[in-house]
């Protein structure tokens, strides 16, 4: 057995804590303390805290007791990748204890940490995050699996999404029993492989079926629309599934995308993505439909929007983040160009597609609802 550990931060959280070791707590082992001369600060870079020496201040924490060697150790992992190491610390009750602490230069200090609106706005996130993060242990070390990090809390994030849809659709309510599941691949995506079965329609259960599917996340597509000068705006850019399926055509026309990042929303995602790869600000958004593009192989999830904006007067504007490697070209084409180019089958993107006979349906209204408001 070690000696007690003092949790300040997201480890309070008791269903995270016990992901992260593998196994359920007593209640014995909990204790409500405080750490004098700390105090808890929110980090500028992440929905986490740091622990900061501060004189006459009291950080609020959890004194955990019955701890193996394996327990620090699966600690140690988790908490690594994010710089944070133990030190010795003396509680307010005399026990002694460590904690996880960072150099102070690691990450920014902004403000006291409030524990509670973490749990309520991170909680499910930073529980889907571990899952995957202790998952790694034995095949990653901490510093590779940091490195990833921002993908596994985008994948953490499209599953506190996923559990919050329902489209109503009336359909069946089967049993499913997951025998086995593995993490195949991990990278920018990732992809598990499964052995189920399920629930059929006459109540039967099926055979043990060998399934697998592709880890893509939730993402914004949105279709920025002039209604005064009745154009769209489209980017080009290098697309990898062209290249793949040996396409002669590699650089595609679409609809401006991006993932949507942990505690955004598809609308937030939309409204920064237009900033970020075509320098346009949207004046509103119109939702044309949130769904999977193919849920038979993808976790992959579509929030498609038409942004109504003004549009420049010409176009052939380069952007896109250096940091993650964007080369972005910006089209502006013509309503009538638009269609056209759907009708003989020359949009090569179903997403586009729809959105094209989208607003050929809704396009009236839009440029009648823009002279009104003008």
């Amino acid at each position: 057995m070690t000696t007690g550990l003092f949790f300040y931060g997201t480890l309070r959280h008791a269903p995270l804590l016990e992901i992260v070791l593998g196994r359920d707590l007593g209640a014995d082992n909990l204790t409500p303390v405080t750490l004098p001369d700390y105090a808890v600060f929110a980090v500028a870079e992440g929905p986490f805290p740091m622990l900061v020496a501060q004189k006459g201040s009291a950080a609020q924490g959890l004194w955990v007791t019955g701890l193996t060697d394996e327990d620090v150790a699966r600690l140690d992992y988790y908490e690594g990748g994010f710089d944070y190491d133990l030190i010795d610390v003396t509680l307010a009750h005399g026990q002694a204890a460590q904690v996880y602490v960072c150099a102070l230069t690691r990450w920014t200090a902004q403000g006291l940490w409030d524990f509670e609106n973490w749990q309520a706005s991170w909680g499910a996130l930073s529980c889907h995050a571990a899952e995957e993060v202790m998952g790694h242990r034995g095949t990653y070390d901490r510093d590779e699996v940091a490195a990833i990090f921002p993908q596994i809390r985008a994948r953490a994030w499209s599953k506190v999404l996923g559990s919050r849809t329902n489209a109503g659709q009336g359909v069946f309510d089967g049993k499913v029993e997951v025998e086995r599941k593995i993490r195949a691949y991990t990278g920018y995506f990732a992809v598990d492989e499964l052995s189920l079965r399920h629930e059929r329609f006459d109540g039967s259960m099926s055979p043990v079926l060998e399934r697998s599917y592709f880890i893509g996340g939730d993402a914004a597509l949105v279709l920025p629309y002039d209604p005064v000068r009745d154009c769209v705006l489209l980017v080009e850019q290098m697309r990898m599934a062209p290249l793949g399926r040996g396409d002669p055509e590699v650089w595609h026309l679409e609809a401006i995308a991006g993932r949507i990042d942990p505690g955004e929303t598809g609308e937030e995602t939309a409204v920064r993505e237009a900033q970020e790869e075509a320098d346009l600000t949207l004046d509103s958004l119109e939702v044309v439909a949130r769904g999977y593009p193919s849920p038979g192989d993808s976790t992959g999830y579509y929030h498609i929007f038409v942004g109504l904006t003004d549009l420049p007067e010409e176009t052939a504007h380069v952007s896109g983040l250096e940091s993650e490697a964007e080369n972005i070209r910006s089209r502006l084409i013509s309503f009538s160009d638009f269609i056209a180019m759907a009708e003989r089958q020359a949009l090569a993107n179903t997403p586009l597609m729809l959105l094209a006979y989208w607003l050929s349906h809704h396009r009236s209204r839009l440029r009648s609802k823009r002279r009104s408001d003008t």
